[in-house]
């Protein structure tokens, strides 16, 4: 365990200080004296980043996945390690359980383990989240093996010291520093739960899965990714995301997560300014689908979620990654905003049955203020068969006229309009007389079913 407790950043900060009269009143000479108090502070905290290190790397290990076919070696029977890469891996208790990421193992069953003694053993798995990217294996052995202790990620700042661990390119248990560069990181499209601590700590091709520590010895993140053709940009994820899954993995050999049962997506400004909230403040439910939580606990299409048990909400993934550190079973308190007003709603949840639903919007081009440019008809069955619609309720788009506002918000034809102004819509007449009552000027608000997903868009009505 690394149980010695590092000093703070803030004491490196004052090393720094220190020095600086040395520099500028007594000269570079006096300031590099060997002797010179700010010499021996500085070397004081070269020696605990040193000392770290030197605890941290026996609790990192080198993996490579085995190929699915296994070769015998004259006189031994030894697995092949996929050549194709490796990874790193976090040894997190004595038993032999060690964390790292799903993607550094794959489709592999076992992996070879490469100790910092140089010995080697083949870990099974015993379960994989590729949904945070996480994944725990088990070594068997005859000794206690050291492992890492796990800090309160919670508690990151940007600008805060650490160092990253790992084989970068085979290259065992290197170590490297650097600073956080930021925190809650996310629409990286690495995995479905994103929570990232990015960090300048140099991290290369085979440091995946490997530690990021504080200057306590604590892990505060598991390394994870880099950005390609970037400097000094990697991702962590964050510890506290990594233990309540590793727990998980460990109770019951996969990961069980809360389950709402909601559309959701982003609040533009205009559409913010619609539904009564700030800008970035909540997401927008788009769909509610019947049986589950949202429904039965009364949650509506066009309420806008602004907390999560406290928690502020202010994005779809952030949603999602609230809702998904739940239990099944577990009463949330949601706070919505409708018509205006803050309700709190208490939902129980059920077990995730598949992803949350974001409701991709299509990418907006410039705004042009010209007509809506569009043709609308009733529907029909036949339509609604022909453009994938799960119902035939609505007022069809039969035509967008091109470098109309309606093109820029990304509609198309065969979309179906269920709502101009939070009133539904079921005929061409209803949606003429729901514009009628816009003046020039004025935005619609308009509900909008695209085959199985719906969303809302805002437009600008105009003679």
């Amino acid at each position: 365990m690394l149980a010695r407790t590092f000093p703070s950043v803030r004491v490196l900060f004052y090393c720094i200080a220190s020095l600086l009269p040395a520099v500028i009143g007594g000269g570079v000479a006096e300031a590099l004296s060997p002797d010179s108090p700010g010499i021996r502070m500085l070397e004081e905290i070269q020696a605990v980043i040193t000392e770290l290190a030197e605890q941290a790397k026996p609790s990192v290990v080198n993996l490579f996945p085995i190929t699915s076919t296994s070769r015998l070696h004259e006189g031994a029977g030894e697995r092949t390690p996929n050549a194709s890469g490796s990874g790193s891996g976090l040894i997190v208790d004595s038993d032999g359980h060690i964390v790292t990421n799903n993607h550094v193992i794959g489709d592999a069953n076992e992996i070879e383990v490469r100790f910092s003694d140089k010995t080697k053993r083949i870990a099974h798995v015993v379960g994989k989240d590729p949904d945070t990217d996480l994944a725990v294996l088990k070594v068997t052995t005859d000794r206690p093996l050291p492992s890492a202790r796990f800090g309160d990620s919670a508690g990151v700042k940007v600008g805060q010291w650490v160092l990253a661990v790992g084989n970068p390119f085979g290259l065992d248990r290197t170590v490297t520093l650097g600073v956080v560069s930021g925190i809650g990181r996310e629409n990286i499209n690495l995995s479905r739960y994103e929570n990232f601590i990015q960090t300048d700590a140099s991290i290369n091709p085979g440091n995946s899965g490997g530690p990021l520590f504080n200057l306590r010895g604590e892990v505060i993140g598991i390394n994870t990714a880099i950005i390609n053709f970037a400097q000094g940009i990697g991702f962590a994820i964050p510890s506290n995301m990594a233990k309540q899954v590793i727990e998980q993995l460990l109770a019951k050999g996969k990961v069980v997560r809360g389950w709402l049962g909601v559309g959701i997506q982003p609040l533009t400004a205009e559409l913010a300014k619609k539904f009564g909230v700030t800008e970035g403040e909540g997401v927008l439910v788009n769909e509610v689908f019947e049986k589950d939580p949202a429904a039965l606990a009364g949650i509506k299409p066009g309420d806008v979620i602004v907390r999560i048990d406290g928690a502020v909400v202010d994005s779809p993934n952030k949603l999602s990654r609230l809702i998904a550190t739940l239990t099944p079973g577990a009463t949330s308190k949601i706070e919505v905003v409708r018509d205006l007003k803050r309700l709190m709603i208490d939902v129980p949840l059920t077990e995730r049955r598949d992803a949350a639903v974001i409701a991709l919007l299509p990418q907006q081009e410039e705004k042009l203020e010209v007509k809506l440019g569009l043709d609308v008809q009733d529907v029909t069955a036949t339509l609604a068969e022909r453009f994938k619609l799960r119902e035939s309720k609505g007022v069809l788009i039969a035509k967008v006229e091109p470098n109309s506002r309606a093109q820029a918000e990304g509609l198309r034809e065969g979309d179906l309009i269920k709502e101009v102004n939070r009133m539904e819509v079921s005929s061409v007449g209803e949606f003429i007389s729901a514009v009628a009552r816009s003046r020039r000027g004025d935005t619609l608000l308009l509900r909008v079913l695209r085959e199985s997903r719906a969303f809302y868009v805002v437009l600008k009505a105009s003679d």
